[in-house]
């Protein structure tokens, strides 16, 4: 996952209070690619803060799938109803990354790993911990994701890191589908105290949901996520 941010040096002082990340600057080649920092936590990768070249791009953080093969996939995503966004294109040797949309308008990326095989730690506190895709028809995300990921998310082995809900559950129901990222916490409370500290915003207090307490923030910049409690 990757946070797309106008200035990326007051979202390494935000999340690294926030989370506790120390950050590494990308290598060169990396950077041409549009890499700007890795986020680390005890020195492994759990996410990327991410120079915005454009300022009409919304600033935002954006989930990854995994995938063998890019080109591939983004085929499949055309003949289910969705958008290729950003085709695939190389990330230094890090890997190669797309960007698509459902045929609801959620965006999602897609990465197919090279040197990097995605997060180095998860499930814990300060870590991805859940992707909610937020959307006004679960049947018919059920039925596009399913086809693109179905061992993924339905199979024996499935892992519980992605969940749909319809956008009014939460959300008005002017909001566009769109995933949101959830990160672990220990306290809810008292990270909903430091986000306000450190100059973000409560977007919905703490809710329970099936999969643990949850409360939707935005840091500074206005790049909405989740807190999670299990």
């Amino acid at each position: 996952m990757d946070a797309q941010l106008s200035d990326v040096e007051a979202g390494r002082r935000f999340y690294g209070e926030l989370f506790g990340w120390t950050f590494q600057d990308a290598r060169e080649a990396e950077r041409a690619a549009g890499e700007s920092v890795r986020a680390c936590l005890d020195g492994e990768p759990v996410a990327a803060l991410v120079r915005k070249t454009d300022g009409r791009m919304p600033t935002v953080w954006s989930v990854y799938f995994h995938t063998p093969d890019a080109a591939a996939l983004t085929e499949r995503i055309r003949a289910g109803g969705g958008q290729v966004v950003t085709p695939p294109h190389p990330v230094g040797d890090l890997g190669t990354a797309a960007l698509a949309a459902d045929p609801d308008g959620a965006v999602f990326g897609l990465w197919q790993p090279g040197r990097r095989a995605g997060f180095g730690r998860r499930h814990e506190p300060g870590t991805f911990a859940w992707a909610e895709l937020y959307t006004r028809d679960t049947e018919a995300a059920n039925a596009f994701y399913g086809g693109l990921f179905h061992d993924a998310l339905f199979g024996p082995d499935a892992s519980p890191d992605f969940g749909r809900a319809r956008v009014s559950d939460v959300f008005a129901a002017e909001m566009p589908p769109h995933f949101l990222v959830h990160f672990l916490v220990e306290d809810v409370d008292e990270t909903l105290a430091a986000v306000t500290r450190l100059g973000g915003r409560v977007r919905v207090p703490s809710f329970e949901t099936s999969y643990g307490r949850v409360a939707v923030v935005s840091d500074g910049q206005g790049a909405s996520f989740a807190l999670l409690h299990r």
